[in-house]
């Protein structure tokens, strides 16, 4: 088993019993694993208790930013899990591209019907994802379609909360404890706005600067052409920086944008469900 490192609470020692339990009970499983802290611990725990009968499996898509990818693929080889990518073809299905508010359920409706056969293959394992309590009381339409297809999701039937899930991953010394949520990149369109591989990509890469200048928690929502850039609040003054913010102009410019604009909000995750 990962060995604990950090002290926990009686009741989180309990949590990560009742979840190692709960994993342990199953013969084969398929984590639907994003790289995410939630599918992480997830296919972690599924890994520490199963061994080779517990497989994570990637779906990949223009939504997915490459480097969220590429920290995927790092992190399955350090828990040492067995991993597996599948292409995802949502952007062929107009229910996904013209970006409705249930965008999400014809996405998870897509990954789980490649996983499905998958799973079927694979002794006929139970597929698993990393939905946590909190997720239940958003708007996630993909739930649903994940409960249609007969998924599972260890961390809310135990009511495992986002905080606990960091509060387990840093005592078990998983180096992502605290890596920030990321949705897909669909997710900086306003509904109603059409997805397309190329406004992915230029989300995607809009971002990846951003990143590689140094702010780990950054969305640049897309409105047509127009690129409004949220960082955290505290960080906002170090992206007005009148160098950086120039060369952020150019940069954003040069991949296709006509505009670009800072959010004096800050990053707020979700905002674009306000309407």
């Amino acid at each position: 088993m990962f060995r604990q490192l950090e002290s926990l609470s009686e009741l989180e020692c309990d949590v990560l019993t009742r979840l190692r339990d709960s994993l342990a009970a199953q013969k084969h499983v398929c984590v639907a694993y994003s790289g995410g802290v939630d599918s992480s611990l997830v296919a972690a725990i599924a890994h520490e208790q199963l061994g080779e009968q517990a497989l994570a499996i990637t779906g990949v898509s223009p939504s997915l930013a490459p480097h969220l990818l590429v920290e995927a693929r790092q992190q399955v080889a350090w828990l040492g899990m067995r991993h597996q990518e599948v292409s995802t073809l949502e952007l062929q299905d107009p229910s996904y591209t013209s970006n409705p508010q249930d965008r999400c359920y014809a996405c998870k409706r897509e990954l789980h019907r490649h996983l499905a056969p998958i799973a079927a293959e694979a002794n006929g394992a139970l597929v698993l994802d990393g939905v946590n309590h909190d997720d239940l009381g958003d708007h996630r339409p993909g739930i649903a379609a994940a409960k249609e297809a007969g998924v599972r999701s260890p961390l809310a039937e135990l009511g495992i909360t986002k905080a606990t899930v960091r509060r387990l991953s840093w005592a078990l010394g998983f180096p992502w404890w605290d890596k920030p949520a990321q949705p897909c990149l669909a997710s900086r369109f306003p509904y109603g706005e059409l997805i397309s591989s190329e406004r992915l990509q230029r989300v995607g890469q809009a971002e990846a600067w951003l990143i590689q200048h140094g702010f780990d928690q950054v969305r640049v929502r897309s409105h047509g052409l127009a690129a409004r850039v949220e960082v955290p609040e505290e960080r906002i003054a170090d992206l007005l920086q009148p160098l950086l913010r120039r060369e952020l102009v150019k940069t954003l410019l040069s991949q296709g944008f006509t505009s670009v604009s800072v959010d004096v909000e800050g990053l707020v995750s979700g905002k674009l469900n306000r309407v």
